[in-house]
């Protein structure tokens, strides 16, 4: 493939995809580490109706509806895990399997029965995304990346996800030592007076800014995927922290990039006529990449 395929069809998406995985990735390994690893695939279920919902409302997909639709989601979601709970005298767990099933299907419902013909808002988009679809049009080849004329065409969703990751690792590079300390030891990290609660909540807040950003782009398979596979996979590779951050960010970046490579190629080399989904490939090479690990890595013990 020349620059001139490649740059256009193929660079965007997989940068899209990077960034996606690892702003994903980052707060997963803490999430791996806290035991709730689950709670990135709860977020994936129920920012879908809040999402729909905001576009709905304002008829457009964009960052702060999408967030503050999401947020919304959650706080319902958040009651009724507690009215569930309470009322019907189950244990959380069941709780939250009810509810967050109960909203991804309510989601799934909204999108069936609304008007996105005009977005890339769909029940498909919703599970595997539009990574295909993000092609940088205005570009020529590899010059384009120096072309004020070129970069001004790139898709917005690689503004958004380049600028949650930034985030994200800007603020895990600031609160690196108290959710290091809260996350192995809670009792120390009260007698520090560390506020447990609000590092807690910061944590899967960055989830769910991360979730929603790589949403639209990447569907809801990847972000499940991402928020676990690579943090889960480091961990067996390594026992410091730090060095398990790294490795989920390499893992992260090889599932992106080798899982959209086989997604459009695979298939060719092996004799069919049709590309897979990027989306799905990507999580199947994460899925893959833990299995190896779980095998063969030097703490799967």
């Amino acid at each position: 493939m020349t620059g001139a395929e490649f740059v256009p069809f193929s660079l965007v998406p997989m940068l899209i995809g990077c960034l996606a995985a690892v702003s994903c990735a980052l707060p997963g390994n803490f999430l791996v580490l806290r035991r709730q690893a689950l709670i990135g695939d709860a977020i994936s279920h129920v920012v879908l109706p809040g999402i729909v919902v905001a576009f709905l409302l304002t008829g457009a997909i964009s960052t702060w509806p999408m967030l503050l639709g999401s947020a919304a989601a959650a706080l319902v979601a958040v009651a009724m895990i507690e009215g569930i709970r309470r009322f019907g005298r189950i244990e959380p767990g069941a709780a939250m399997g009810v509810t967050f099933t109960a909203m991804f299907a309510a989601g799934v419902l909204l999108l069936e029965q609304s008007d996105t013909s005009g977005v890339h808002l769909d029940v498909e988009h919703a599970l595997f995304g539009n990574l295909e679809s993000l092609i940088w049009l205005d570009a020529e080849g590899w010059a384009s990346l120096v072309d004020p004329v070129a970069l001004a065409g790139l898709p917005t969703e690689l503004f958004r996800i380049a600028l949650v990751t930034g985030l994200i690792g800007v603020g895990l590079f600031l609160f690196w030592r108290p959710l290091a300390i809260s996350t192995f030891d809670e009792g120390f990290a009260g007698t520090l007076d560390l506020p447990i609660r609000a590092i807690g909540l910061g944590l899967v807040i960055a989830s769910a800014i991360a979730a929603v950003a790589a949403f639209d782009a990447v569907g809801s398979i990847i972000v499940i995927a991402m928020f676990i596979c690579p943090p889960a996979a480091a961990r067996l590779m390594t026992n410091r922290l730090g060095v398990q951050v790294a490795w989920s960010v390499i893992f992260a970046l090889v599932s992106a990039v080798l899982g959209f490579v086989l997604a459009g190629y695979g298939p060719l080399w092996l004799g069919y006529d049709n590309a897979v989904s990027a989306a799905g490939m990507i999580a199947t090479v994460s899925g893959l990449i833990l299995a190896a690990t779980a095998l063969f890595g030097p703490e799967r013990r």
